[in-house]
């Protein structure tokens, strides 16, 4: 059975077995990872997710500054990562306030559909009113999982990386 957690150092292999999956480079949605994060030794992981846990720890969240990362794991496997933006800061206009991926071998078995549901539970525990979700316009599989969480078009636009599709998902 999917669970979401928190970011964890003990899912190092785990984590890394679903980086391979997707191929180098920092396009892991939901995960959080930066350009200076160094995920392949023990200790760069650990302090990348002790990171992550710190932008998602009580302070930040309720300060709304945070970002609340979750892994989608079920047992000692990662399926993906899904991210809740807390601030309509700079980063929100161009990728949202949630961001998600799915490793190519877990995809089409709706956990993409349910974690952005539970995703949208801890958004309104947070006493967000809408959140803003964005994915790439030719994305049919994520456009399709945004709208089945009752997300409305917006419209689309050119991000620079390529067109979007712009969703909001009233809380």
């Amino acid at each position: 059975m999917p669970e979401l957690i928190a970011p964890t150092a003990r899912l190092h292999r785990a984590w890394l077995e679903a980086r391979d999956e997707w191929g180098p480079g920092l396009h892991e949605d939901g995960f959080g990872i930066g350009p200076s994060d160094e995920v392949d030794l023990p200790d760069g992981f650990a302090a990348w997710a002790a990171r992550l846990a710190d932008a998602s720890g009580p302070e930040e969240v309720e300060s709304g500054r945070g970002c609340v990362y979750r892994w989608i794991v079920d047992g000692d496997r990662v399926h993906g990562g899904i991210a809740l933006r807390l601030r309509l800061n700079e980063s929100v206009p161009e990728f949202g306030h949630i961001g998600y991926g799915i490793r190519p071998s877990s995809r089409r078995r709706g956990l993409a559909t349910w974690a952005l549901g539970r995703m949208l539970d801890e958004a309104r525990t947070l006493d967000l009113d809408q959140v803003l979700i964005v994915c790439e316009a030719d994305n049919i599989a994520s456009a399709r999982t945004i709208e089945l969480n009752g997300g409305v078009l917006e419209g689309s636009r050119d991000a620079g990386s390529g067109a979007v599709r712009r969703y909001w998902i009233k809380i």
